[in-house]
């Protein structure tokens, strides 16, 4: 009995990563993560330079002092620091990759599918007109055979 199960599930499971949304899903997991070091690099080598010309030259060394004494940095810090230039670095992060996918993939893809919808609606319009004239002359032919036929027989 045991055996039969084996092959069953073995099955299923060489189904489920055969399915098409798993290998889109890995090959999007890849992308992203290739992605996110990209992103990474742009805030690190342009933004954190760009923040850097303001004040400090890296924003995760941004902080604010909670409870004192604050002193020294990384493991040797005193003090409760709240320490907002790495959410600001990672918000960056975010805001740019948002933007990059929303502006590169979501929103020429929204387009794209915004001309297929025009195009089958223009189809399905010109189908229908032709359907309706179709009509209108199928209505004529019989008013016209009507006629004759009306005109047949008066005259007999």
């Amino acid at each position: 009995m045991s055996e039969k199960k084996q092959p069953g599930v073995w099955e299923g499971f060489k189904a489920f990563l055969m399915r098409g949304n798993v290998v889109d899903l890995a090959v999007a997991v890849v992308i992203g993560a290739a992605f996110t070091n990209i992103v990474n690099s742009v805030v690190k080598g342009i933004i954190n330079p760009l923040v850097g010309a303001i004040g400090t030259k890296d924003l995760d060394s941004y902080s604010s002092c909670l409870k004192g004494p604050c002193t020294g940095s990384g493991d040797t810090a005193t003090g409760v620091r709240i320490m907002w230039g790495s959410v600001l670095g990672a918000t960056l992060s975010f805001v740019i990759t948002a933007a990059v996918v929303y502006f590169l993939m979501v929103l020429p893809m929204a387009k794209y599918l915004a001309r297929q919808a025009a195009r089958q609606k223009a189809r399905e319009g010109k189908h229908e007109v032709i359907e309706v004239s179709e009509l209108e002359v199928l209505k004529e032919i019989r008013d016209t055979l009507v006629a004759q036929r009306g005109s047949g027989h008066s005259q007999s």
